[in-house]
C-alpha cells in the first residue's frame, strides 16, 4: 500500500487523469467526430491534458481549499 503522506499527491493524479480522460474525450469527438482512429487520437490528447492538468491540480488545489473554507462556515 501507499503511505498516508502521499495522499494529497495520488488524490490529483487520479483526479487530474479521470477529469482530463473525460473532458479529452468530450473535446476530440466534438472535433472529429466518431471517426475512425478516434480512440488514439483522444489517447493523445489525454496524455498531453493529463501533463498539464496534474501540475495545474498540485499547485491550484491548497488555493482552492483555502477558498472553499473562507466561503463555507
Amino acid at each position: 500500500m501507499i503511505p498516508a503522506r502521499f495522499a494529497p499527491v495520488l488524490f490529483g493524479l487520479i483526479l487530474s487523469g479521470l477529469m482530463s480522460c473525460i473532458v479529452s474525450g468530450i473535446a476530440t469527438l466534438r472535433a472529429l467526430g466518431p471517426a475512425p482512429g478516434f480512440a488514439g487520437e483522444w489517447m493523445g490528447s489525454w496524455l498531453t491534458a493529463w501533463a498539464v492538468a496534474f501540475p495545474v491540480v498540485l499547485l491550484v488545489a491548497p488555493v482552492t481549499r483555502r477558498i472553499v473554507a473562507r466561503l463555507t462556515v
